[in-house]
């Protein structure tokens, strides 16, 4: 029998729902969330909010299975962007090599062993500000190569003009990434040479094309909770929630203005995963860069809050990520499953 202080009382549990629940769907000029609304998922006492992350998660998904994805840097460094957290700048000092862009059949390469070792998505990353449109036939080659093998397909290259979406969009590509990174309040700290209405425009132009929106952000950068949270309402607000919302903990880079910012706590990273979860519950919530550093019990705690995509292989396009035995052994512990696309 459960004990009368074990059982939320009715107006705790009006609360949890009010302030836990989105507004009823509106016209898309006006907000689904206000940052009133999201700061008070992230106070929710950390069993309420994980309870509800979870509700909303076995709502729309599989509660056990987890999208397995690939990156590939197919040219790297170089970039003319001074993103603080990028070791692929050229304003910084990294140690890290240029490369020129990678050839068809070298990525078709890469493709087909990421599909061999058990990947459903495979995304493909430049170092650039954005594209030249004589890259974009071998880029667009690239996709129509990737996507033939089966693999759902994801590129990042920076800005896009309304043409070049088209022509990605017209080879068939599945995604494109185009983080925000932060809040909006925040965002001139980790980044000057492009604004945060840039990105934006690069999204619509993407979503104008037909193209699903993969677009999310780094957290650890030495930013607050309520960068944090203007990070999620700005996301959960555009004009469509991205299909795909990748939460990064910052992989910290010598030689990078932010690679000396202080870890995020485990317990806010698991509340920024869950409020993703609950503001955007159709979105794939990506647990992206970072888990190199994360301990079994951490990466558990994001599934449990709404996390449902991770990537498999030794690289995320500069930095280590798990090794596949090391993977194989959580998802045995946990019993996941790979999704399908």
């Amino acid at each position: 029998m459960l004990r009368r202080s074990a059982i939320p009382s009715e107006t705790t549990a009006m609360t949890i729902e009010t302030l836990a629940a989105p507004p009823k769907p509106t016209a898309q000029k006006t907000a689904r969330w206000t940052t009133a609304q999201a700061r008070a998922l992230f106070e929710l006492p950390f069993a309420d909010l994980i309870f509800r992350a979870q509700s909303v998660h076995r709502a729309h998904f599989d509660a056990n299975e987890v999208q397995m994805s690939t990156l590939l840097s197919i040219k790297t460094g170089g970039c003319p962007e001074d993103c603080g957290y990028c070791s692929q700048s050229a304003h910084f000092e990294t140690g890290l090599k240029a490369t020129k862009l990678m050839t068809v059949e070298a990525v078709k390469k890469a493709a087909a062993e990421a599909k061999a070792g058990g990947a459903s998505r495979f995304c493909m990353g430049a170092a650039w500000r954005e594209p030249k449109d004589r890259d974009l036939d071998a880029v667009c080659d690239m996709v129509r190569e990737v996507k033939a093998m089966g693999l759902e397909t994801c590129m990042t290259l920076g800005m896009l003009t309304k043409p070049q979406a088209d022509r990605l969009a017209d080879a068939g590509l599945d995604y494109y990434n185009h983080n925000i990174d932060t809040g909006p309040e925040y965002y001139g700290k980790v980044v000057t040479t492009r604004t945060l209405q840039d990105r934006l425009d690069t999204l619509e132009h993407v979503r104008d094309a037909g193209m699903a929106v993969c677009c999310g952000g780094i957290v650890g950068m030495g930013e607050e909770r309520d960068d944090r949270i203007g990070m999620l309402v700005t996301l959960a607000n555009l004009p469509v929630p991205p299909e795909s919302v990748p939460i990064n903990a910052l992989m910290k880079i010598k030689g990078t203005p932010l690679g000396e910012s202080a870890a995020i706590d485990g317990i806010e990273f698991a509340r920024t995963i869950a409020a993703a979860r609950i503001m955007m519950p159709s979105s794939v919530v990506r647990l992206s860069a970072g888990r190199e550093h994360m301990s079994e019990e951490l990466q558990a705690l994001c599934f449990l809050a709404g996390a449902n995509s991770i990537f498999i292989g030794a690289r995320l396009l500069t930095t280590a990520n798990p090794a596949k035995e090391k993977d194989d052994a959580l998802w045995a512990k946990l019993g996941v499953r790979p999704m399908e696309v």
